[in-house]
């Protein structure tokens, strides 16, 4: 499965110490040079610019030909090299969550998958505790979706442990 990602699914698991699922879900995931620099950005939190200094080998930084892509709606670089990227490699997926970028992925025929999937679909395969994980980046910056979108994702984790 070829997935390429934006800076803040990566970013956000980085912070609550979660980055390995993605291995687990995945095998590699691959990031442009845009994304990479944004991870390491002055105002970035340390944890995240010291975690890509020593990342791990499941993490691919590629360089993306912008020429295969032109937004149509205003997108920031990262996610426009991911997408180009994603078009490039013809990739399975898109980790994103700005909310202007999905219809962007979707257009181009990529499937988008945020942060809280991701933190669901780990969930699912017990790699870890949903509960812990949201506690976890309700502590950080991150945009949170709509709390009912949350406490449904709770109950079917709990639903899901329930019938283990």
């Amino acid at each position: 499965m070829i997935v390429v990602s934006d800076t803040t699914p990566l970013r956000y698991l980085i912070e609550i110490e979660q980055a390995r699922i993605l291995e687990a879900l995945f095998g590699k995931i691959i990031i442009p040079e845009k994304v990479a620099e944004e991870l390491q950005r002055s105002k970035t939190p340390q944890k995240v610019k010291d975690w890509m200094l020593a990342r791990p080998d499941w993490l691919e930084i590629r360089k993306a030909d912008l020429t295969l892509f032109t937004p149509q709606k205003k997108i920031d670089e990262g996610e426009r090299e991911a997408f180009a990227l994603a078009l490039e490699l013809k990739a399975d997926a898109v980790l994103l969550d700005d909310k202007n970028a999905v219809p962007e992925a979707r257009r181009l025929n990529l499937q988008p998958i945020a942060l809280f999937t991701l933190l669901e679909r780990a969930a699912a395969r017990n790699l870890i505790d949903l509960p812990v994980a949201i506690a976890a980046i309700r502590q950080t910056t991150f945009r949170l979706p709509p709390e009912t979108a949350i406490q449904a994702m709770l109950t079917r984790d709990a639903q899901r442990r329930q019938n283990r």
